[in-house]
């Protein structure tokens, strides 16, 4: 295969892994109409990711004709997506726990939270209504890898859906990380 196709390959996958992604699982045919390409060439790349454990289907029973694959990603297909300086991280964690104990870890954890909160209400500061405010929290998300999004709900209510965590191998090492985390955004709701 040569370079140019090789690339090509590589994109196409790439491209399906990311609309994976955002907007969760669906049918070759879906995706083929995003990608401007044949059901059938996407099924391909499909299936290649599927060898490489990226990517597993369901099969979902349809009114007329065969049951269509529904693709969804697999825990692996996170090393697709960035890892916001992942190791850097991990190794920072392990150094300030040593150095300072499990409560000096929460106290950095918790000053890191504030600073956060202070930073996205500065951001934020611009939006005028919640939904204009839940829009830029969610590009500020994005361009921190989060893959966030906010959905409207019937009853006119919003949630907001993060479909990638880039502090997953962090959050391991510290337990509480993720929870700093979720539990700053409990801070944010007054914000909004």
């Amino acid at each position: 295969m040569k370079k140019k196709d090789e690339t090509s390959v590589k994109n196409t996958r790439k491209a399906i892994v990311t609309l994976l992604k955002q907007h969760g699982p669906m049918d070759a045919v879906t995706l083929a109409s995003k990608l401007s390409l044949t059901g059938m060439a996407v099924r391909q790349h499909l299936y290649e990711l599927q060898k490489q454990q990226v990517v597993e289907y369901e099969e979902e029973a349809r009114p007329m004709g065969r049951p269509a694959k529904i693709w969804r990603l697999t825990a692996l297909a996170n090393r697709w997506f960035p890892n916001g300086y992942l190791q850097l991280s991990v190794d920072l964690l392990h150094s300030i726990r040593a150095s300072f104990g499990e409560e000096g870890l929460w106290k950095i954890l918790d000053d890191h939270n504030l600073t956060q909160k202070e930073t996205y209400q500065a951001q934020l500061s611009d939006a005028i209504n919640l939904k204009d405010r839940l829009q830029t929290l969610s590009m500020i998300r994005m361009n921190e890898g989060y893959f966030a999004e906010v959905q409207e709900q019937e009853d006119g209510s919003y949630l907001f859906v993060q479909k990638h965590c880039p502090i997953m191998e962090a959050a391991a090492v510290c337990s509480g990380f993720a929870g700093k985390s979720l539990n700053s955004f409990d801070r944010y709701s007054a914000i909004m």
